[in-house]
């Protein structure tokens, strides 16, 4: 089983719109389902493909997920957030820390100016916390934040890795 990450293409789409319209993925990630192909084409062009680091997880070159980092500007230049949500049916076998330590072995290279990656996971979703884990990261700190679709409270778990 290798494990690869890559641009996305306008090819790719018949394989992107599997796990988005997961629900499993969608209930455990803020994506949005994209059950058309033309929404899907849209969002591989006005988001994936320009974004200046969103990766397909491929799998036998077949996306089964996405990861994602986005550079500070600015002032928080030195910093980076990492996002990524697979499908559920490759979940459970060590796919995404493969993926998450393959962004790190090679975004800092890319982002000269990025001292420190950070990633921001639902307290609630296990999984997502022991991944950035074993990638190496470190949990810094716990937040409650107020869900304003449900008007209850969400606990997110801080983490990032430095370089």
């Amino acid at each position: 089983m290798e494990i690869k990450l890559r641009p996305y293409q306008f090819s790719d789409v018949d394989d992107f719109r599997e796990w988005p319209c997961d629900d499993q993925v969608i209930r455990t990630s803020r994506l949005s389902s994209y059950t058309s192909r033309e929404d899907a084409l849209d969002y591989l062009k006005e988001v994936a493909i320009p974004h200046p680091w969103y990766r397909a997880i491929c799998l036998e070159d077949h996306p089964i997920g996405f990861i994602c980092v986005k550079p500070g500007s600015d002032y928080e230049i030195c910093r980076g957030q990492i996002n990524y949500a697979l499908g559920s049916k490759y979940w459970n076998k060590g796919i995404t820390t493969v993926a998450v330590k393959l962004v790190i072995s090679s975004v800092f290279e890319e982002f000269p100016d990025m001292e420190r990656l950070e990633g921001v996971v639902n307290a609630e979703i296990k999984a997502s916390q022991r991944v950035l884990e074993k990638a190496g990261f470190r949990k810094e700190v716990s937040v409650n934040e107020l869900k304003m679709d449900k008007f209850n409270r969400l606990e997110k778990f801080y983490n990032s890795v430095l370089f």
